[in-house]
């Protein structure tokens, strides 16, 4: 099967333009046992931060839900000219996985793809029969667009790329039997660079405490640049992250970029522990999107929350740094980066 990169096509960098986010309406209330209602002021905030700069594609389950998020949406000012909402049934909320990855074309810069990874809810841990089905379902809704589908179980959280052939992943989440159990790390390579359109793979290790995902990369280490990686540290010795998180970053001064290079490295902290009904969330800074014109971060309501905001707007100086209270949303067990799934707009 010729690949995606054989033909041209590669991932863009979170931070290159969009022409929109996907996202998938939060409803299942076995996601956030006990307090999905409190979520929603933070989410719907969210979505109003995102289309202040860019179209927002909402999937939701039907016809009854698309008129409540409407009336939500509308309730709080959000600019509904850039609110597309779009009847696509779905088991949960978390889109950056059960969604299509986008893909553009070097040699054609109108040219768009998307990339159907099968899903299998991290290992199979709950339900997915209608999260798989996800990015078909929007295909439907842009024929134009070429699909493929690779046959594996792939996650968009569990990769990074900077859009100069660099990506960044974790041996405990390509590497776990509950994935891809009859490919090694040599076809796992074969399929990350022949799909995402990159030539050098950098594995970090462990995710941190309380990740069901096995260990996204997107809790961990982000590309802020095309040679810059900001990566999160825990500075407490005792803290169950502190030993992974070292090993990450140690991992992360030694590797080499594509292009040769060794990359800069950004250390940033992790919030307070987060504790709910005696469960320990992954809380985390990384878990930040990158929207058109804005980082939006997700806040624990500590005060390493103002440190993060310093350290994310040295990063990013040319863009708005607007921090969301997370604390209920990680109850789900990710943040404001897993609900979300860039589409880069064409011909950039």
């Amino acid at each position: 099967m010729i690949t995606p990169k054989e033909l041209g096509y590669y991932m863009p960098a979170e931070w290159a333009r969009h022409e929109a986010t996907w996202l998938t309406y939060p409803k299942n209330p076995d996601s956030w046992p006990g307090k999905i209602e409190t979520i929603y002021p933070s989410y719907h905030l969210f979505v109003k931060m995102l289309a202040e700069g860019e179209r927002v594609h909402i999937n939701v389950d039907d016809e009854q839900m698309l008129l409540h998020v409407k009336a939500e949406l509308e309730n709080i000012d959000v600019n509904m000219q850039n609110i597309s909402l779009h009847i696509i049934p779905s088991n949960d909320a978390w889109c950056r996985d059960h969604g299509p990855a986008f893909l553009l074309n070097r040699n054609h810069p109108g040219r768009r793809a998307m990339v159907n990874w099968n899903h299998n809810a991290w290992g199979g841990k709950y339900p997915y029969e209608l999260d798989t089905e996800v990015p078909v379902r929007i295909h439907d809704l842009m024929p134009e667009v070429e699909m493929f589908s690779p046959g594996i179980v792939m996650e968009g959280g569990s990769i990074e790329v900077n859009g100069c052939g660099d990506l960044l992943t974790t041996t405990s989440c390509l590497l776990n039997p509950n994935r891809n159990p009859h490919l090694n790390q040599d076809m796992i390579e074969g399929y990350l660079r022949g799909y995402y359109g990159v030539d050098n793979i950098i594995w970090l290790g462990e995710g941190i405490v309380g990740d069901d995902t096995d260990g996204h990369i997107d809790d961990l280490s982000r590309f802020i640049n095309e040679d810059t990686i900001i990566t999160a540290v825990e500075e407490d010795v005792w803290d169950e992250n502190y030993e992974p998180l070292q090993k990450n970053l140690k991992m992360l001064n030694r590797c080499r970029l594509a292009n040769g290079k060794q990359p800069n490295v950004v250390e940033l902290p992790m919030p307070d522990v987060v504790f709910y009904d005696g469960q320990r969330l992954p809380a985390s800074y990384a878990n930040f999107y990158l929207a058109n014109g804005k980082v939006i971060f997700p806040t624990y309501r500590c005060l390493t929350d103002n440190e993060a905001a310093y350290i994310l707007e040295a990063c990013f100086p040319e863009r708005e740094v607007v921090g969301i209270d997370s604390t209920d949303i990680i109850w789900g067990l990710g943040s404001f980066h897993c609900l979300s799934q860039q589409m880069p707009a064409a011909g950039e």
